[in-house]
């Protein structure tokens, strides 16, 4: 039985450095990616693959620090702190935003749900609003 914490990880450790075909091993031939706060859905390892690379190329030098994990039969719940630099296109359901140089720091949870030793689902949290406001898309909120 493969140890699906590690596999779960397996997919931001990837993703950090680039390496699609570590990224891909995981997932399920028919898994789905579904990112809540853009509201796509994404089907299949090569189409979720590259969605990871639209970001990591909007934001070159992003990484997703793990801070949590929580496993439960066949779900492991990641909490991850993204950081990195807008240094390219942000390609998005409300268009382009064309790179701002200024830097993010948003929280995520990644719920992945497992059929075996494969990935069948994950649906990642982040907050788009906050996202977009460090970058200056749209006014930041108030500080209190």
């Amino acid at each position: 039985m493969a140890d699906k914490v590690q596999l779960a990880k397996q997919g931001t450790e990837a993703f950090n450095a680039g390496d699609w075909v570590r990224f891909k091993e995981p997932l399920a031939p028919n898994s789905v990616y579904q990112e809540i706060g853009t509201q796509r859905t994404i089907q299949g390892p090569d189409a979720i693959a590259e969605t990871a690379k639209a970001w990591k190329k909007a934001f070159p030098d992003v990484r997703g620090t793990i801070t949590k994990v929580v496993e439960s039969g066949d779900t492991v719940v990641l909490e991850i702190t993204y950081e990195g630099t807008h240094r390219g296109a942000l390609e998005g359901p409300m268009g382009t935003i064309a790179p701002t140089f200024k830097t993010i720091k948003i929280p995520a949870v990644q719920v992945v749900t497992f059929k075996g030793d494969k990935i069948a689902e994950t649906r990642e949290y982040f907050d788009l609003m906050t996202l977009l406001g460090q970058i200056g898309a749209v006014p930041a909120p108030a500080t209190a």
